[in-house]
């Protein structure tokens, strides 16, 4: 019996010994495993660091979660810290998961108006993010550097031309000489900038803007010609000679149930996701606010995109043997049941002629737009170049389609009521960088060689 019981001892003696070192072993290897690396990103809003440039650092790691994370601005033997974490990682167990931070963004201001002792040169953003490991291991950070120059001055820029005489929600033209450095140029009036191009014909810096003054700006002070460099760096320059206020135009407007019947249905059945819940006049006032703005957004869109290049030549059209029926920025305001009930800016002209008449292409260029532009009914939005636009709404038919190159005068369609017209008329609208202008000026070919030509002179 004593002989016989010593072999259990021995087999439990080596399954302890067997579990010990299953232990020792898993043990070593906690202690010196290291984890996944973590992903480290880093980019900036801009391409160089100037006043204010955003350094955004993204930092990832699924599997056990980040530790300590870093972000920094280097410059020669000074190191900033811009930010600073330390994270409670997850468990190294390899059945233990999603305990920890997986992914964080660090976002900085880097530029003088935050370290006033940056000089011009290179700037270097590190990101660090450490690796996970047992208490025996060190596991090599994870590095990520961008390389930025710092650019301090702002371009060079230089009035070329001269003589500029403007007209509160009018347009003209400027030439102008910008540094090497400069990315953007070209007119700020207020809030709206209208862009410069290179002047063909010109010197290798020379630029000119078509630029719009906007209706609604009466304050000489913010018309400028500007220039900025790719780290945001800005010079403005005042170049108007002479500012003059537009005359005060207003107009009434008496809405009945007639007209809401005619138009309000017609343009709710065309307009995607329309609501029609409310009454015709609630109805009414969404596409007379909200809806003309969104198309005024989709022109200036289309603005953006305009070919650089002069597409047009001489004064623009009329349409034949029409009589204007509505100016350029005259207030309207909208009577229903005697009581105001809206108040907007109307930002063309309105020619009437005979029913159906034929509407000329206000110039030569290209067709950007041709269908239903919910107020203005069937529309058509020629390109003439270099962010100038026309508009021709209301019609009853369009004779072209996107993509079509038209002459001046060649017919486009025929004027009609659709669209929120109260009767057969056609709404030219002029675009200047998608800021609307009056269209009387670009009907007068002294006016265009004036204020216009003479400015771009040497232009091809």
């Amino acid at each position: 019996m004593r002989i016989g019981a010593r072999k259990p001892r021995k087999k439990a003696r080596f399954f302890f010994l067997m579990l010990m070192a299953a232990g020792l072993g898993a043990g070593l290897w906690l202690a010196l495993r290291v984890g996944p690396e973590p992903v480290v990103e880093l980019e900036s809003d801009r391409p160089a660091v100037g006043k204010a440039t955003t350094v955004i650092a993204n930092f990832a790691e699924p599997v056990h979660g980040l530790g300590k994370i870093r972000l920094e601005l280097i410059q020669g033997d000074r190191v900033e810290v811009l930010d600073e974490r330390e994270l409670t990682r997850g468990s190294l167990l390899p059945w233990s998961r999603d305990d920890g931070t997986d992914e964080v963004l660090l976002t900085a201001i880097v530029g003088t108006s935050a370290f006033d002792w940056l000089d011009e040169g290179d700037v270097v953003l590190r990101a660090t993010a450490e690796r996970s490991a047992g208490f025996l291991r060190h596991g090599e950070p994870v590095v990520a550097e961008l390389l930025l120059p710092v650019r301090l001055r702002p371009p060079r820029l230089e009035l070329l031309s001269s003589q500029h005489y403007g007209q509160q929600g009018g347009s003209g033209a400027v030439r102008y000489r910008v540094g090497e450095t400069a990315v953007r140029s070209g007119v700020r009036s207020g809030i709206h900038e209208s862009w410069g191009s290179p002047l063909e014909g010109g010197g290798s810096d020379d630029h000119f803007a078509l630029f719009a003054l906007p209706w609604n700006l009466d304050d000489a002070g913010e018309i400028r010609l500007f220039a900025e460099d790719d780290a945001g760096n800005r010079v403005e320059l005042a170049f108007l000679d002479l500012f003059k206020p537009r005359p005060d135009r207003v107009d009434t407007i008496r809405l009945t149930d007639d007209f809401f019947q005619r138009v309000v249905p017609a343009i709710a059945s065309r307009t995607p996701g329309f609501d029609d819940s409310g009454s015709l006049l609630e109805q009414y006032l969404v596409i007379n606010r909200e809806l003309r703005q969104a198309e005024l957004d989709r022109v200036t869109e289309l603005s953006n995109l305009s070919e650089p290049a002069f597409l047009w030549s001489g004064p623009f059209l009329q349409m034949t043997n029409s009589a204007l029926k509505a100016n350029f920025a005259q207030t309207r305001s909208y009577l229903y049941d005697g009581r105001e009930v809206d108040r907007q800016t109307h930002l063309g002209l309105d020619l009437a002629s005979t029913a159906r008449a034929p509407v000329p292409a206000p110039n030569a260029g290209r067709v950007v737009f041709a269908g239903w532009m919910t107020l203005y009914g069937n529309a058509v939005v020629i390109d003439h170049g270099y962010g100038l636009l026309s508009l021709c709404g209301h019609m009853s038919s369009v004779d072209v389609v996107e993509g079509d190159v038209v002459g001046r005068g060649q017919i486009v369609g025929r004027s009609g009521a659709t669209g929120l017209a109260g009767g057969d008329h056609l709404h030219l609208e002029i675009f200047v960088h998608g800021q609307s202008v009056d269209p009387l000026q670009w009907l007068d070919a002294k006016w265009i060689d004036e204020k216009i030509m003479s400015k771009i002179e040497g232009a091809s």
